[in-house]
């Protein structure tokens, strides 16, 4: 896998990471909500993927745990947008020698 597609992969996971967290956020005060729980695992050949599942047993929501999780996906976004930049930047300098 290419450094723009592990940046890519990257960026998707934090968002599939902060869309559960501010699901969690959003329904902390539903009675008997099951939270989503996020799981993120890297994959052969480079990239990460991250799934989700449904909590089995309603609980409330910790959020202090989700406030965690959000900041850790902002810092993931903006890692996989340096790879993803620093790939750009790099085929156009690839670009630039064969032309």
């Amino acid at each position: 896998m290419d450094a723009f597609a592990n940046g890519l992969s990257g960026v998707q996971s934090a968002g599939v990471r902060l869309a559960a967290s501010a699901h969690n956020v959003a329904n902390s005060l539903t009675p008997g909500f099951h939270p989503l729980r996020t799981t993120q695992a890297s994959v052969e050949g480079g990239g990460s993927v991250a799934r989700v599942e449904r909590d089995p047993e309603p609980r409330g929501v910790d959020l202090g745990r989700e406030v965690v999780s959000q900041i850790q996906a902002g810092f993931q976004f903006r890692a996989s947008l340096r790879v993803l930049a620093a790939s750009a930047d790099t085929r156009g300098a690839l670009l630039d020698i064969f032309s």
